[in-house]
């Protein structure tokens, strides 16, 4: 069954300042006074078993958000204003390092496998080749190249139900490889390289992201 057409929305509704207020209730008192300048004990208690948090920053360029994974405990509260984590290798483009030299505003949003409930820290970063920093923050006996190191200025935490929509804690919400192009497929589409290539390059890739961590 067909559908009907989408009628498109003109440039100036799409920009057009909109009343905020009049669309959204305010957020209870709770959640205003649950936004605090500084760690507590609670939030140092999440940290201490955070494996995973989405890393935001941003320049003149434009915006970044990247993944940053460990072992539990690997974003350290150095004290209560301040939390570090290493910088491990990636795909070397190095973007959220780059941003930082120019805007040193950061935001950290850490998910809990199994928990419904995210916590978010805002603040701004600075970059740090500190050898004691360093070598505190090594995992593995493998010392980073960089660390991280962010001033709090408020840290908060936030409802999970982007976790229960998403369903993302059931068995089921898996996704199997085959559900998706492969990194070998999507390089072949781009390349030309034949099947055996793509074959091979998917090969090599799971070996490297799941061998080659530090």
């Amino acid at each position: 069954m067909s559908q009907a057409p989408v009628e498109p929305i003109e440039p100036t509704e799409l920009i057009k300042p909109i009343d905020l207020d009049q669309l959204y209730d305010p957020p209870s008192e709770m959640i205003v006074k649950g936004v605090m300048p500084n760690l507590l004990p609670f939030h140092i208690a999440y940290l201490k078993v955070a494996t995973f948090f989405c890393l935001a920053s941003g320049s003149a360029q434009g915006l970044d958000a990247s993944p940053r994974g460990g072992e539990p405990g690997f974003v350290h509260a150095l004290d209560e204003k301040t939390v570090a984590f290493a910088d491990w290798p990636g795909n070397n483009r190095i973007a959220s390092l780059r941003n930082l030299n120019e805007d040193s505003r950061i935001g950290m949003l850490f998910l809990f496998p199994g928990l419904e409930v995210f916590m978010r820290i805002n603040g701004h970063g600075q970059i740090s080749t500190s050898p004691d920093l360093l070598n505190r923050l090594k995992e593995n006996e493998r010392t980073p190249k960089t660390a991280i190191v962010v001033t709090i200025d408020e840290v908060l935490f936030h409802c999970g139900k982007a976790i229960n929509r998403a369903k993302l804690w059931r068995p089921e919400s898996q996704l199997a490889r085959t559900a998706v192009p492969s990194l070998g497929e999507m390089k072949a589409s781009l390349t030309g390289i034949d099947k055996a290539k793509a074959q091979e390059m998917d090969e090599g890739y799971y070996r490297a992201v799941r061998g080659d961590l530090y």
